[in-house]
C-alpha cells in the first residue's frame, strides 16, 4: 500500500466517524429545545402531562447527548492523527472557534445538563427550568462555533497566507464568525436540527399512541405528537427558506459545487433542475430525465434566466488558476458527480417526506383528542419513518457539503491530498479505521437498544418533586437540604 492508499483510507475514516457523529448532533439540538419547551409548559400550566413528557424526552435526549459527546471527541483527535498538514495549515484559524466551543459551549451544556438531571425537587423550579434552556443555548453556541470553522473551509476569509511558514494566519476573527457562508449555514443547520427534534417527538409519540391502550396516556402522547408535527412543519419551512438562500451563496463562492449538484457540464442560462435522471453515472449521457425548466438557475441566482457555470468551463478555469501551485494542484477539480448528484436529492427528498408525514399526522389529529387519531396500523411504520427521514436527510446534506468541495480541504488554498499526515502509513490508518468502525458498531447497538428500551417504557408516572417542599413532617431530610449544599 502506498501514500495514495493512506489518503483514501484517511478520507474513509473521517467520513465514517463524522457521519456517525452527526447522526446525534441534530437530534440533541432539537430535543434539547423540545425538553425545554415541555418543562416550561409544566411550570406555566401545571399540567402533569407536560412534566411527564419533559422527563420522558429528557431521558431520550440524554442518551443521544452521551453518544454524541463520545463520538465527537474522535473528530478533533483525527485532525492531528491523519491530517497533520491540514492542522498545521489552518491551526491558527481553527484554534479560536474550536477553543471557544470547548471552553464555553461544551461546558455550558454539560454543567447545566447535570443540574437539570439531578435538580428535580432540589433547586427552585424556575431556576431548574432555566438550566435546560441553558443546555439548549449551549448546543446552539457549540453548533455556531463549529460551523464557523467549517465555513472557513468552504469560503476562506479573515486570514493572510504566510509563505515563509506555509500557514494561513488569522487576521480578523470577526470576519471568520460572520463569513457569508456561516451566516446562512448556521440557521439552515439549526432549522434542520429542529426538524429532527420535532420528527423524533412525532415518531415516538405516534408509535406510543398506536401501542398504548390507556386513554389518558393516549391523550398525552397525542398532545406530544401534535407538538412534534407542528415543529416538523415549521422547521421544515425554515430549512426550505434558508436552503434557498444557501444555494445562492454556494453558487457565488463555490460554483463547481452547484454545477455538480445537477451534473451540469455545459454553462447555460435558464438551466433546468432534474428531479430524476437515468443514464451514465457521471451524468454526461442521459436516457431519461424528469426536469423542472429553469429551476436550477432560480436556485442558484434568484432568476429563472440566471447564468449557471458548467463543470467543463469551471474545470478549465481552475486548472489555469490553481495548477501551478503545489498546494493547490490537482488532477481534476471536479467532485465525484454521482455522489453529489444523489446526495443533494436524497437530502431534499427525505426532508420533504418528513414534512408530508407531519402534515398527515396533523390531519389525523384535527379533531382534538379524537379516539381514532394515529391508531391506524400504518402509524406504527410512519412513526419510525418520520423519525429516521430527517436524520438521513441531514446526513446526506453534510455528505453533499463536504463531497461537493472536493478536491479541496480548504477551498482555493489547500487540496485534500496535501492535508494528509505524511508520516502516517496506510496500515496504521487501516487498523484505526477498522477499530473505530467496530467500536462505533458496538455503540450503535447500545444506543439503539437504550433508546428502544426507554421509548417503549413510555413517560414515567407523575410525581411532583415539590409537593413536600413545605411539609415539616416530611422524612426526606436530604431532599429538603439538598439546595443548601
Amino acid at each position: 500500500m502506498d501514500a495514495h492508499t493512506a489518503l483514501d483510507l484517511a478520507r474513509w475514516q473521517f467520513a465514517i466517524t463524522t457521519v456517525y457523529h452527526f447522526l446525534f448532533v441534530p437530534v440533541t439540538i432539537g430535543l434539547s429545545f423540545v425538553v425545554a419547551v415541555f418543562h416550561t409548559l409544566w411550570i406555566t400550566k401545571r399540567d402533569p402531562q407536560w412534566m411527564r413528557l419533559s422527563k420522558f424526552f429528557g431521558k431520550l435526549f440524554t442518551i443521544n447527548f452521551a453518544l454524541g459527546l463520545v463520538t465527537g471527541i474522535v473528530q478533533e483527535f483525527q485532525f492531528g492523527m491523519n491530517w497533520s498538514d491540514y492542522s498545521r495549515f489552518v491551526g491558527d484559524i481553527f484554534g479560536a472557534p474550536l477553543a471557544i466551543e470547548a471552553l464555553l459551549a461544551f461546558f455550558l451544556e454539560s454543567v447545566f445538563l447535570g443540574l437539570w438531571i439531578f435538580g428535580w425537587g432540589r433547586i427552585p423550579e424556575k431556576l431548574h427550568a432555566a438550566t435546560i434552556w441553558l443546555v439548549h443555548i449551549g448546543t446552539v453556541l457549540s453548533a455556531y462555533f463549529i460551523l464557523a470553522a467549517n465555513s472557513f473551509m468552504q469560503n476562506p476569509v479573515g486570514y493572510k497566507n504566510n509563505p515563509e511558514t506555509g500557514r494561513a494566519e488569522l487576521t480578523d476573527f470577526f470576519a471568520v464568525l460572520t463569513n457569508k457562508v456561516q451566516l446562512v449555514t448556521f440557521p439552515h443547520v439549526l432549522f434542520s436540527a429542529y426538524l429532527c427534534g420535532g420528527a423524533f417527538v412525532l415518531g415516538v409519540a405516534a408509535w406510543l399512541v398506536w401501542r398504548n391502550k390507556k386513554h389518558e396516556d393516549r391523550s398525552m402522547y397525542r398532545k406530544a405528537a401534535k407538538f412534534g408535527a407542528w415543529m416538523t412543519l415549521v422547521a421544515g419551512l425554515g430549512v426550505v427558506v434558508t436552503g434557498d438562500i444557501q444555494g445562492k451563496i454556494m453558487t457565488e463562492v463555490q460554483p463547481m459545487k452547484m454545477a455538480s449538484a445537477e451534473a451540469l457540464y455545459e454553462s447555460q442560462s435558464g438551466a433546468p433542475f432534474s428531479i430524476l435522471t437515468i443514464g451514465s453515472l457521471d451524468g454526461q449521457h442521459e436516457k431519461i430525465a424528469i426536469t423542472v425548466p429553469k429551476l436550477l438557475s432560480f436556485l442558484g441566482t434568484g432568476s429563472f434566466n440566471g447564468h449557471i457555470q458548467g463543470i467543463n468551463d469551471l474545470e478549465k478555469a481552475y486548472q489555469a488558476k490553481y495548477a501551478s501551485d503545489p498546494l493547490t494542484r490537482a488532477d481534476s477539480y471536479t467532485p465525484t458527480i454521482p455522489l453529489t448528484y444523489w446526495s443533494f436529492r436524497l437530502m431534499m427528498g427525505f426532508g420533504f417526506l418528513a414534512m408530508l408525514i407531519a402534515a398527515l399526522a396533523l390531519w389525523s389529529l384535527r379533531k382534538s383528542n379524537g379516539d381514532n387519531a394515529l391508531t391506524s396500523r400504518w402509524w406504527k411504520w410512519l412513526g419510525l419513518a418520520v423519525l429516521l427521514f430527517p436524520i438521513l436527510g441531514n446526513s446526506f446534506g453534510w455528505i453533499f457539503t463536504e463531497a461537493g468541495r472536493q478536491p479541496w480541504i480548504v477551498f482555493g488554498l489547500l487540496t485534500t491530498s496535501n492535508g494528509v499526515s505524511p508520516s502516517v502509513g496506510p496500515w496504521t490508518v487501516l487498523l484505526s479505521l477498522v477499530g473505530f468502525t467496530l467500536l462505533y458498531g458496538v455503540l450503535a447497538v447500545i444506543e439503539v437498544g437504550l433508546t428502544l428500551r426507554y421509548a417503549k417504557a413510555g413517560a414515567p408516572p407523575f410525581d411532583d418533586p415539590f409537593k413536600d417542599s413545605d411539609d415539616e413532617d416530611s422524612d426526606d431530610a436530604d431532599k429538603q437540604l439538598a439546595f443548601a449544599y
